[in-house]
């Protein structure tokens, strides 16, 4: 089941100059009939499970995968809830480091910013949690010590930055297998035309022929 071959169709006037009457139409996918995941479902963990995008995995290899056919990788996109492949879609490593050069060129390994490493106290107790953006003189009391102080601080290069986000996109959440064929029924039925002025049939709407409604 491919997402476009169950997108409806719409009619629209011909804009061809060789069309042999001022009835005639053309015929495409409506692309603007999109259908995405409810927003009050993301909230039920038990209708998915989570997924880890291995290296160098597309949206297809990962749908062959769970699901055992590759067209059902829009099924992997929507549930997912990524709209942009190209910007959401975690890059291979090559790929990644090829795309930081371009970005940051020879500053691939200068500071993109700080962060705060852990402090605990003599007895374990938190102080301070690691991975908070601060300042790069940034500095807390010394547990124990109200004379002294900690500069708690580490440096990320903008090619770590650029690999945590980039990790940070290989974890999503996939629909279970056992709900797929309800998943693609219910979604079947949402691209359905409901009737109006336009309507055809349920998968086909025509546009306003203005060379015939127009005076």
């Amino acid at each position: 089941m491919s997402y476009f071959r169950e997108l409806p169709d719409l009619e629209y006037q011909s804009p061809f100059a060789d069309r042999n009457s001022s009835e005639n139409y053309v015929r495409a996918k409506n692309l603007f009939r999109r259908v995405k995941l409810r927003d009050d479902l993301k909230n039920i963990f038990t209708l998915f499970n989570k997924y880890q995008i291995p290296e160098g995995a597309r949206p297809d290899t990962v749908a062959e995968e769970v699901y055992g056919k590759a067209d059902y990788d829009w099924v992997v996109l929507m549930t997912a809830g990524i709209i942009n492949v190209r910007d959401e879609w975690p890059l291979s490593n090559k790929d990644l480091y090829t795309y930081a050069e371009e970005v940051y060129g020879n500053d691939l390994n200068a500071i993109h910013h700080y962060e705060t490493t852990e402090v605990k106290d003599s007895k374990g107790r938190l102080i301070l949690p690691a991975g908070k953006i601060v300042d790069s003189n940034f500095t807390i009391p010394k547990p124990n010590d109200n004379l002294a102080t900690l500069n708690p601080v580490t440096g990320i290069s903008n090619y770590v930055y650029e690999t945590r986000k980039n990790t940070a996109k290989r974890s999503i959440y996939l629909i279970r297998t056992e709900y797929l064929q309800q998943y693609l029924n219910d979604m079947k039925k949402i691209m359905y035309y409901e009737k109006s002025s336009q309507y055809v049939n349920k998968k086909l709407i025509r546009t306003e022929n203005t060379r015939i409604t127009m005076p």
